[in-house]
Formats: C-alpha cells, sequence, structure tokens
C-alpha cells in the first residue's frame, strides 16, 4: 500500500497567500502537453467560503498545474449549526473564572468570540489555541492568545499546557473551559483531566453534513482528488455517496489536513496507499499532500 514517506507531504512550501481569486472554480493548467493529458478534478470540502485559503496554495503551488491539470471545485460537505451547549456558554463565561479557555478550531473561536461579545467580554482566562489557523480566527476577533501547542492537535495541548500558576499556588486542580464541536473526540478533556485539570466541556457547535443537489453529487464523483479537514468532512462525503464504500478507495485519493482527518478516511474504507497527509498539520502541508496525490494519479495514467 504505498511508500508512507511519500504520502506524509514534505512541510515546506512556497505556498503564497498572494493569488486571489473569487471564483472557486478555478484552473491551473501546465503550459506544455495539456492536450494529451486528463485533467483531474480536485474537490474542495469545507463550508461555503472557507476554502480560499487552500485554494491560494495549490494555485501558487510549484508542483501543481504543470505535471497534471486540475478543475477545483468546491463541493462543501459539512455546515455549521448549534450545539446542545450553545445557550450556556455566555453565561458560564459571565458566572464563572477558569485559569484557561481551549480553543481547538476557527469555528470555536467565531462562537466563543460571539457568546463572550453578548456576555459584555468579561475577563476569560489565559486563552489556550489549537492550530495557526485558530489563532489567527481569535486574534481577528479581539481575543489574544496566551498559548499554542508545538503541534495542532488536542494532544500535543493535552501533552503540553502547563498547569495554572495561581492554581498551584492556592493548592486546587487548574481549571478549563472547553467549548467543543458535538463531534469532537474526548481526546482533550479526558487527557488533561488525567493530567488532575478541571474541565468543563460545553458542545457549543456541530457540524452536519451538507445536503447536495444531483449536479454536486455528480461532480463529486468525478473527483480524483478530495480534500478533507475534518472526519465529519470525510463521512459527509462517503454518506452523499451512498453510504459505506462508496466514493472512497480507488475512486478518490484522500488529501487531508492531518492525521484526524487520515484517521477519518481509514475507518471509512480508504487504502492506506490513497490517503496523503502532512505530518503536522496546516494549510501548506495539506497543499503538498494535494500534490504528491496528483503526482500519483499521473503516474498511475503513465503507466
Amino acid at each position: 500500500g504505498g511508500d508512507p514517506a511519500r504520502r506524509c507531504a514534505s512541510e515546506s512550501s512556497t505556498a503564497g497567500e498572494d493569488v486571489a481569486s473569487s471564483d472557486l472554480s478555478a484552473s491551473a493548467d501546465g503550459e506544455t502537453e495539456t492536450e494529451t493529458k486528463e485533467e483531474v478534478l480536485v474537490a474542495l470540502t469545507r463550508e461555503d467560503g472557507k476554502n480560499s485559503k487552500l485554494l491560494r496554495a495549490l494555485l501558487s503551488h510549484p508542483r501543481i498545474g504543470d505535471a497534471i491539470p486540475v478543475d477545483i471545485e468546491e463541493i462543501p460537505c459539512i455546515e455549521h449549526a448549534d450545539g446542545d451547549d450553545y445557550d450556556r456558554l455566555g453565561p458560564t463565561l459571565k458566572e464563572r473564572s477558569f485559569d484557561y479557555v481551549a480553543v481547538t478550531s476557527p469555528e470555536a473561536a467565531r462562537v466563543l468570540a460571539s457568546a463572550w461579545e453578548g456576555a459584555g467580554r468579561p475577563s476569560m482566562g489565559k486563552i489556550a489555541a489549537v492550530g495557526k489557523a485558530t489563532g489567527e480566527a481569535l486574534i481577528a476577533l479581539g481575543i489574544e492568545v496566551d498559548f499554542v501547542p508545538s503541534k495542532a492537535t488536542a494532544k500535543t495541548l493535552v501533552e503540553e499546557l502547563p498547569p495554572s500558576d495561581d492554581a498551584t499556588a492556592e493548592g486546587r486542580p487548574t481549571t478549563l473551559l472547553y467549548p467543543a464541536s458535538a463531534k469532537a473526540r474526548p481526546t482533550l478533556q479526558n487527557g488533561l483531566e488525567g493530567r488532575g485539570f478541571d474541565v468543563t466541556r460545553l458542545d457549543t457547535y456541530d457540524t452536519v453534513p451538507a445536503s447536495w443537489s444531483e449536479d454536486r453529487t455528480d461532480l463529486a464523483r468525478e473527483a480524483g482528488v478530495a480534500c478533507f479537514a475534518s472526519p465529519s468532512a470525510v463521512n459527509a462525503w462517503v454518506e452523499n455517496l451512498g453510504g459505506e464504500g462508496e466514493g472512497c478507495s480507488g475512486d478518490v485519493a484522500a488529501a487531508c489536513i492531518g492525521e484526524t482527518s487520515a484517521q477519518g478516511c481509514r475507518d471509512m474504507g480508504w487504502d492506506e496507499g490513497d490517503i496523503y497527509y502532512p505530518e503536522k498539520p496546516g494549510v501548506e502541508g495539506w497543499a503538498n499532500a494535494v500534490a504528491d496525490a496528483l503526482e500519483a494519479i499521473a503516474e498511475k495514467n503513465n503507466q
């Protein structure tokens, strides 16, 4: 099932932010011999309006376009909805103080900022952000970030987050508020509770599968590479294409933002050789994973 070193996309990339495009149906065609090469459809599956960073990274990527012409299409797999605990977040911020608030995604950052504003901007304790995009979203929303783990995963946050000095001085557990996705695995709270932290998890938002029109379903069936940023997107892709075993291995290569999404693909039946992802989650590594997948397809087509 393929060479793991090849599948683990290299992290260095010249993917820049300088290519603007308002149209997500973009093509990056190589100048030479394109007439003999078949265009590969690359599906961007984040919610509407959240695919632009990856799109820019793909359009400016040195290995995409020349080796194999691509047609990049936005096929959102998920939509966001309020979670069961959404209404409790504002009152909790107002009434209780925590040593830390852990924020694990840009969507969690938006939900937190909105509840914080609504509660009159109470003091929140230190903010721990998982991932560069989450940190940037918080800062853009006027919330300072105090701690970022060395790798953008809940597991690394659990290993690296230091106990609060105040808590240690007062001889009590470090308290942490975790406004989570209803679908988030229990890695973060279980891990921190195992270290003696007192964790309050609120399921503040949920991801629900986007429903596709017939045209969108037909488009997805033509994809050579599907780009996934979460296990929910992977599940929704398979669901929309008719359930287990549909639209996965053999049909489409999976280019994932990181290990968590890659595991989601394994769970839904992809072969290891059809899954590409960077060791460290992030948009640049993700674009490299797409390039690796496209090169593998080109190799296969040339055989």
